[in-house]
């Protein structure tokens, strides 16, 4: 079953555990989340859809839990979505109505989740190929687009996650990540339901609740880790965990070193996205270097191709489109299957959308998006993030993002936007072209440096870089 710790028979025989999941100072035991999660499953079990506003709460994960049990499709839904896009994710969804809390306006029925209601019904197990999750992407690139994802495939991306991090019953997951993305949901909240080890969510990802919680796995976005590291008391703390995983976007290399510094543990990196959950790590027991997020996990393939179709050499210099299959692919999009087929290749390969480079061990490094972060300069193929990477480890900036903008010359010229950390003065610019010219090839230095007070983000903390000009 997808949820192989809730399994009845197993609780029955007295594997319960009383801190199966814990969210910002509330627990509920393994057999409490069972009957709690059977009795919504009783009262959304009519639903095909039910849309879930996903706060960081014990009533989520009943709701999502209780969705699985009756085989009901969950839309995760941010709790900071402005009214266009919560319009446009329950329009496009197709949602029915609530389950839980709904946000002040929504005219969708609503069903309760009762914490203390228990129910010990039995469900059969719901078809492999039905939809678990319709997960909304950002919407970087247009309105938000639903992401079907099966249960089979959920199944397969934490099975190759729990052999890659070799991730145990034994093992307690820390994080305060969002849940209604892949991140924190599935991998999050699904992964330790799976595998059966605690989870403590810490309703904030802060760096003193990161250390108040003692386990020995923690997930974290670049920020939070970021922010751990400008704590070096909390995150001492986490030297007595085995792993921490760093993810949803690229870690700026001065912060895994700063992290192992002070930790002791390098972190590990994965990729992934929506539609593919994570395809590559890093291994516990394995080499992590900066700035690369490893090689497939189980049951994944990757290539790159360049703009024709033609093969990019493993080489860990050539830049090339992503391209991956794996059983953990998602279904496609919602009422989209246009928009589907242009992102398959012929021969059944998903495109990414990023660019990478990939070493001659299999080592994959993400460069960026290939809409944004694709720069052709000069007649040569650039990648945005290893500028990006070599820029932040120079101690004046703080933050960056690089952009190819036209040239009647070059074709593209590379300028890149700085946040500065205080004190750094504003003439830093020919100091950081050359830093980056020391660092890499000549030809992949910024030819402008552009100071800015902030970089455009979207609510998930993403750069938009179609906003910079």
């Amino acid at each position: 079953m997808l949820l192989s710790s809730l399994n009845p028979a197993a609780i029955a025989a007295g594997a319960d555990v009383p801190d199966a999941v814990t969210i910002d100072g509330e627990t509920l035991s393994r057999s409490d989340l069972l009957g709690a999660a059977t009795s919504v499953a009783e009262r959304v079990a009519q639903a095909r859809r039910v849309a879930v506003l996903a706060e960081p709460t014990v009533a989520t994960v009943l709701a999502v839990v209780g969705c699985l049990i009756a085989g009901v499709t969950v839309v995760p839904v941010p709790p900071d979505a402005g009214s266009a896009e919560l319009a446009h994710i329950l329009r496009d969804s197709g949602a029915q109505a609530w389950l839980g809390k709904a946000p002040d306006g929504s005219e969708l029925p609503v069903i309760p989740v009762r914490k203390h209601a228990r129910s010990w019904h039995r469900y059969a197990e719901p078809a492999g190929k039905a939809t678990a999750f319709i997960l909304y992407t950002s919407g970087t690139t247009g309105a938000p687009k639903g992401v079907m994802l099966s249960r089979d495939a959920i199944a397969a991306g934490l099975d190759a996650l729990i052999q890659a991090w070799g991730w145990t019953s034994k093992d307690i997951l820390v994080h305060g990540l969002p849940l209604f993305h892949v991140h924190g949901l599935i991998l999050g909240v699904l992964g330790p339901l799976r595998v059966g080890s605690p989870l403590v969510h810490t309703g904030k990802p802060t760096p003193r609740a990161y250390a108040d919680a003692h386990g020995t796995m923690y997930f974290g976005v670049p920020t939070v880790w970021s922010r751990v590291t400008e704590e070096p008391e909390a995150a001492r703390e986490l030297a007595k965990a085995r792993i921490l995983i760093s993810g949803s976007a690229p870690l700026p290399v001065p912060v895994f070193e700063r992290l192992a510094e002070l930790t002791g543990h390098a972190p590990i990196e994965r990729y992934g996205m929506s539609e593919t959950m994570i395809t590559l790590s890093t291994r516990p027991d394995g080499e992590r270097r900066p700035g690369w997020v490893g090689t497939p996990v189980a049951g994944v393939e990757t290539r790159l191709r360049d703009e024709t179709g033609a093969p990019v050499p493993h080489d860990g210099e050539s830049v090339g489109g992503l391209q991956v299959r794996g059983p953990m692919l998602f279904d496609g999009y919602l009422n989209k299957p246009e928009v589907t087929a242009e992102n398959f290749t012929a021969d059944g390969w998903f495109k990414t959308g990023d660019v990478a480079v990939i070493d001659a061990e299999g080592f994959h490094r993400i460069v960026g998006r290939e809409s944004v972060d694709l720069i052709k300069s000069g007649g040569y193929r650039i990648g945005a993030g290893e500028i990006e990477t070599a820029l932040l480890g120079h101690p004046a900036v703080a933050e960056t993002a690089v952009i190819g903008v036209p040239d009647d010359d070059l074709g593209q010229r590379i300028v890149a936007y700085v946040v500065l950390r205080d004190g750094a003065g504003e003439s830093i610019a020919e100091e950081l072209i050359a830093h980056v010219a020391g660092e890499l090839s000549v030809h992949k230095r910024p030819r402008e440096v552009r100071v800015v007070d902030r970089l455009p983000r979207n609510a998930m903390g993403k750069v938009q870089k179609k906003l910079l000009s």
